[in-house]
């Protein structure tokens, strides 16, 4: 069955870093878009963060954003939003404020946190966006409108006590992800890029059979588990590529746009990035 909707992921999928797309994917998207192909993003970052990509790619369709949290177009047309309860973000920032741990807001589409520091300034690097230091009493006048909050730490190890212990603590209200190693998602309950993706696709009135999702990340894994076709980045971790259909090349080799060419154009080695091997 022709792929009708292509949904890429950002970073570590279409950018290896920052908001700077290649030429190469840029010409895959459009060469797509020209096929009647919809293509659009589905990320973790915030809609502001991803804006400049979809304006990269020439593309006014329906961006993902928040990991499912917000579908919204370049033009400003949003088509869903969901957002955490004031009350049970108010919680989950003290818990954070307890035991010292860095976390960050999203309403308003600004990103908050208490103060500048290592944590934040990864972040805004990683992003290329600047937010505001507001102080505990700031994060906590903030707690309305977030469609996700974002804890970032040292590391894998980390990552993971602290994951279990969010869930422990608030898993019957929140679904939480890894987006990457030093990077813990926090989001409503029952949304995810899957969620988002199912709900895109049947607005657009095209069937999940006819999608395709591709992905490198944990907050990837629901999305490519429901998409009709689903591809994993050369650089992709082993856990992502255990359960899709196909593998590309990596994010630094163009392996958004090979997939293109090979899964959804049908192209062999004359493609402008031909698949290897």
């Amino acid at each position: 069955m022709a792929v009708k909707l292509f949904v890429s992921d950002l970073d570590g999928t279409m950018l290896p870093d920052g908001n700077v797309v290649s030429a190469e994917n840029i010409a895959a998207v459009r060469r797509a878009t020209e096929a009647g192909v919809v293509v659009t993003i589905a990320t973790g970052r915030m809609f502001e963060a991803a804006l400049p990509v979809a304006q990269a790619l020439g593309v006014d369709v329906p961006i993902i954003s928040y990991n499912g949290g917000l579908i919204k177009s370049p033009s400003g047309r949003v088509y869903e939003e969901h957002t955490i309860d004031a009350a049970l973000a108010h919680d989950i920032i003290a818990f954070c404020q307890e035991r010292d741990w860095y976390i960050q807001t999203y309403s308003g589409g600004v990103l908050r946190y208490v103060e500048a520091c290592d944590e934040s300034r990864f972040y805004e690097n990683s992003q290329k966006l600047t937010g505001e230091a507001v102080g505990w009493d700031g994060m906590f006048a903030h707690t309305a409108g977030n469609c996700k909050l974002l804890l970032v730490t040292e590391g894998r190890d980390v990552t993971l006590v602290r994951s279990e212990a969010v869930l422990a603590a608030f898993g019957d209200r929140v679904d939480v992800t890894r987006s990457a190693d030093c990077l813990i998602e926090i989001v409503p309950k029952g949304i995810s890029k899957a969620s988002a993706l199912r709900s895109l696709a049947n607005k657009l009135g095209i069937a999940i059979e006819e999608t395709m999702a591709i992905g490198d990340a944990y907050n990837d894994l629901p999305m490519l588990k429901a998409a009709g076709k689903s591809v994993a980045m050369g650089n992709a971790f082993p856990e992502v590529k255990a359960v899709t259909d196909y593998e590309t090349l990596s994010c630094t080799e163009n392996g958004l746009a090979a997939a293109i060419y090979h899964y959804v154009l049908g192209m062999g080695a004359d493609a402008p990035v031909p698949m290897k091997g």
